[in-house]
């Protein structure tokens, strides 16, 4: 009797407190779980081994090209080698910057932070580590005064116009190196660049208005060829800034892509350009250059230094 009342209190009991089964589910929080946030592993841009052999491949083409203007260079007086100096030099200068980027001794790493906002997780950034080839930029800043020298001098422009001009193109090749090492989501690196653009827009109004004013009044022939080559490279310069604007400034194009691309465009500027203006140049006597004096026969008699001469002598 006793124990058939006791199951009965405990089926009572169990009817007021039933006991937890496994298909019970839990009651929802409605909190969201909070996201872990792991640093981020940096991104490098670096150069491969398309663009590395690239770097050697215009280092040679370069000293041919060098090698080659000099060798013209050994068919005329020395009065008449201005041209095939001139260029002979750009070809060197740039073989240099080639040999420099090529060993790894004219490239820097420019660290740029990018900054990812999110609405309710903290904000996150991106580390790229991508080369710049400052290297590129010495080279650029040298041989471009050289080239446009070469251009004014064909077309006979003025002093003044000339070295206005390679002011204007100094200012827009340091404005470039400077963009390239501007920082993301500042004023620097676009900034820089639309100077140098400004810039830019000066050289072509020197070379395509005075330059082309001046070659016209020296016959139709040299006009005709300075219309042709002056236009061939300011066509070639205009691709820079944009190739720069794809790779250093937006980074959409990778680093071996940026040498590639500056490798062709060096080749023609350069390479291309001295061999037509030496060639041409050649065949062409409206385009003489004509230097006597100190660079054809140095110091003559009376502006030597005379050692053990009596004055009275």
């Amino acid at each position: 009797m006793i124990a058939d009342q006791f199951e009965e209190v405990l089926k009572k009991t169990s009817q007021l407190f039933p006991l937890p089964t496994a298909t019970a589910t839990a009651t929802p929080t409605h909190v969201a779980p909070i996201p872990s946030v792991l640093p981020d592993t940096p991104i490098h841009e670096f150069a491969g081994d398309a663009g590395k052999k690239t770097l050697w491949v215009v280092f040679v083409l370069m000293i041919i090209a060098s090698a080659a203007f000099t060798a013209l260079s050994w068919k005329v007086p020395v009065s008449k080698r201005l041209y095939h100096v001139i260029t002979t030099l750009i070809t060197i200068i740039a073989a240099l910057s080639y040999f420099a980027m090529a060993t790894g001794h004219g490239v820097s790493v420019h660290k740029i932070t990018i900054r990812h906002q999110h609405d309710h997780v903290p904000d996150t950034f991106e580390h790229v580590h991508r080369q710049v080839f400052w290297a590129r930029y010495v080279d650029w800043s040298l041989t471009t005064p050289l080239l446009i020298l070469d251009l004014g001098l064909l077309a006979g422009m003025s002093g003044a116009h000339i070295f206005m001009a390679i002011a204007a193109d100094i200012i827009m090749i340091l404005t470039g190196l400077f963009a390239a090492f501007g920082s993301e989501g500042t004023p620097q690196k676009w900034g820089w660049y639309t100077i140098g653009c400004i810039a830019y827009i000066f050289v072509i109004w020197h070379l395509a208005l005075n330059g082309g004013a001046n070659a016209t009044a020296k016959g139709p022939k040299l006009r005709t060829f300075f219309i042709a080559i002056a236009g061939y490279t300011l066509v070639l310069w205009t691709a820079y800034p944009i190739v720069w604007g794809l790779a250093d400034g937006s980074r959409k194009v990778g680093v071996d892509g940026e040498i590639i691309a500056y490798a062709v465009l060096d080749v023609l500027a350069k390479g291309v350009f001295g061999a037509w203006l030496l060639i041409t140049h050649a065949n062409l006597r409206e385009s003489d250059v004509e230097l006597e004096g100190f660079w054809s026969n140095g110091l003559n008699r009376d502006g030597a230094i005379r050692i053990g001469e009596d004055d009275g002598a």
